[in-house]
């Protein structure tokens, strides 16, 4: 009888420890599971099975296509069979395409990594335009069209790209030659952190997720501080913009787009927030007219860099009163020593540069040390 129990109790205990087995193991695998991307919709960084996984699930508009990567260290010789992409890192020879990818790679320390680079004109940073004038980063045809020639002969371990609605070509081209392409969607992302955020995507290529984790918590932080300061503002100023860039369309940002969230978080009054789209809005002059006449500032109109210039494109934009009271800034007026526009260079890679700058421009009083990284008014 005491036999047969303790028989039992052993069978019972088995079986608890058996439970408890699995239900850690499967706590594990749902944590090996577990992104580590909190903001952008483009991509991913997974743990699964054992193995790192870099997923691009937006490559270009539109694209119904999820893109996936093994990220394997290049000490690790074990022989290893799969269907998908295998990249090993760190990468220390790559070609990137936009110039939003430089100061994220520079923030790594890692420019020196890059050795071709499509129409360096408009690159900016100092530190990679010293770079690309002792030749070390060689020109590899225009925007959009690379010399794939000059690309092959580089040999880079990978290309990153960027495509606006479909597979670039080239990039085609190269991917058939055996050098591994990757499309960066950065330019996608619908809120300003997660386009911050793909600095990630780079640190995992070159190895250096902590650091990348590092410098995007502090981006992170910097901007939902300023967030926060924003809030204490005693106005809600009125705000208009974009312009008239062709066919006498005016175009500006609608209301679920990345450039009126920022408007938003500096608890600005943007007067085209609540309609629909995270795009652009498509109006008539006189509509924008009627709602705009008497906005507080004009942010961001257009590729204009001055007030004349605005009056040789259409004169009935005197009749604004943020031109009236020269209330109008822009982010076109500071460039590189080449010409290239900074803000179209860095501001996707500092979003809380570009909040503090929109809150210092309608209340100053709220960031009273603060100079504008970006903006300026325009003369």
């Amino acid at each position: 009888m005491n036999n047969n129990f303790s028989k039992i109790l052993l069978v019972t205990f088995l079986s608890i420890i058996v439970s408890c087995q699995k239900k850690n193991k499967e706590i594990d695998e749902n944590y090996s599971l577990k992104s580590k991307i909190k903001y952008a919709k483009g991509f991913d960084i997974i743990n699964e099975n054992g193995s790192k996984k870099l997923i691009i699930k937006t490559a270009y508009q539109n694209s119904n296509n999820v893109f996936k990567y093994i990220i394997r260290d290049k000490q690790n010789k074990k022989t290893i069979t799969t269907n998908e992409t295998v990249i090993s890192t760190p990468i220390q020879k790559i070609v990137v395409t936009s110039t939003t990818h430089i100061p994220m790679i520079e923030l790594l320390n890692e420019e020196t990594s890059i050795v071709g680079f499509p129409y360096s004109k408009y690159v900016s940073s100092k530190k990679t335009r010293k770079l690309i004038d002792e030749n070390k980063i060689i020109e590899i045809g225009k925007e959009s069209s690379l010399n794939t020639e000059i690309l092959l002969n580089l040999q880079p371990e990978l290309v990153v790209g960027y495509s606006v609605s479909s597979a670039d070509k080239s990039l085609t081209t190269i991917k058939k030659a055996g050098i591994n392409v990757i499309y960066n969607g950065d330019w996608l992302e619908e809120t300003p952190l997660g386009r911050a955020e793909w600095i990630k995507f780079f640190g995992v290529l070159f190895d250096k997720e902590k650091e990348a984790d590092s410098i995007f918590y502090n981006i992170e932080k910097n901007y939902l501080d300023a967030k926060k300061i924003a809030l204490s503002a005693k106005s809600k100023p009125t705000v208009l913009s974009g312009a008239i860039m062709s066919k006498d369309i005016w175009n500006l940002p609608a209301g679920e787009s990345y450039v009126a969230q920022f408007l938003k978080d500096a608890n600005l009054n943007y007067l085209w927030q609540d309609t629909k789209g995270k795009g652009s809005l498509s109006l008539s002059f006189e509509s924008v007219f009627d709602k705009g006449q008497s906005a507080d500032y004009w942010i961001a109109p257009g590729y204009f860099t001055s007030k004349d210039q605005l009056l040789e494109s259409n004169k009935l934009y005197k009749k604004f009163n943020a031109f009236k009271q020269s209330k109008i800034f822009t982010p076109t007026i500071k460039k590189g020593k080449t010409g290239g526009v900074i803000y179209y260079e860095l501001a996707g890679t500092r979003p809380d540069l570009v909040l503090k700058d929109l809150i210092k421009i309608c209340n100053p009083e709220l960031l009273p040390d603060y100079k504008l990284a970006f903006f300026e008014e325009m003369p």
